[in-house]
């Protein structure tokens, strides 16, 4: 998804507790060689789709948090 002008790549991967890790990747081409930064197991929780809207709200939080920094 993008927001912003970033690209945002949340997603939940499976533990053996049963749990699902929040992760997340965030790219854009204002970032200094094509870096991006990634974010792993920002929290855990027991369905995927939670962890997924987790890391879909951390990375808007943390864009919005850039672009206050950069006004």
């Amino acid at each position: 998804m993008r927001y912003k002008g970033y690209e945002v790549e949340p997603s939940a991967r499976p533990l053996p507790s049963g749990l699902y890790a929040a992760n997340l990747t965030i790219e854009s081409e204002a970032f200094p060689h094509g870096r991006s930064y990634t974010f792993d197991a920002l929290d855990y929780f027991f369905d995927a789709d939670h962890a997924v809207a987790y890391a879909s709200r951390w990375a808007r939080l943390w864009i919005d948090d850039r672009c206050r920094q950069a006004a």
